[in-house]
């Protein structure tokens, strides 16, 4: 795998990156040598946080782990990735398609037991009534939700709102 490491407000250490390598280098063995994983180390307050990117085919594998220790978060977003990535096995390589430009031929023919299932267990309606966005977030704060459908009164378009971790506020719009 090639790594591309970059740090926010953090200087990224040779300790920092021989553990990203050690740990994010055991993925290796799913992946072909020619990967990319970008992985971004960042600090806030006391707040240690890391984001692993790994573009393939089509899809992206994305993990993030935040924790008071650095060497703490990139042992957990190492698992994590991990069982995303045995989890999903089946979801993300057809088999009608080789997948060997990106996957490593062992751990595509390798089965592994999916432990959890997609389950719908409820199904809601509601009227989808036009409304801008600001409108929308105060209704989904009034919900109590953390992202909310409507109609976009200006484009006349289905947006879906939602609320990030830093109590801010995202749009999600569909490409026209």
């Amino acid at each position: 795998m090639r790594y591309t490491i970059t740090g926010r407000n953090i200087d990224v250490t040779e300790g920092l990156k021989s553990a990203v390598y050690e740990k994010i280098g055991k993925l290796e063995k799913f992946f072909a040598p020619d990967t990319e994983a970008h992985v971004t180390l960042s600090v806030e307050k006391d707040r240690q946080k890391i984001e692993v990117t790994i573009p393939v085919k089509g899809s992206i594998i994305r993990a993030e782990q935040t924790s008071s220790d650095m060497y703490v978060s990139i042992d957990l977003v190492e698992e994590i990735i991990e069982r995303q990535l045995k989890k999903y096995k089946n979801k993300i390589i057809d088999r009608k398609q080789s997948g060997g430009d990106f996957f490593n031929q062992e751990f595509i023919e390798k089965e592994y037991e999916e432990d959890d299932t997609i389950q719908i267990v409820r199904t809601k309606k509601f009227d989808v009534k036009p409304m801008d966005p600001e409108e929308a977030c105060i209704q989904m704060e009034l919900l109590g939700h953390n992202f909310f459908v409507f109609m976009n009164s200006e484009t006349n378009q289905v947006n879906v709102v939602y609320k990030r971790k830093s109590n801010t506020y995202g749009l999600i719009e569909p490409e026209t």
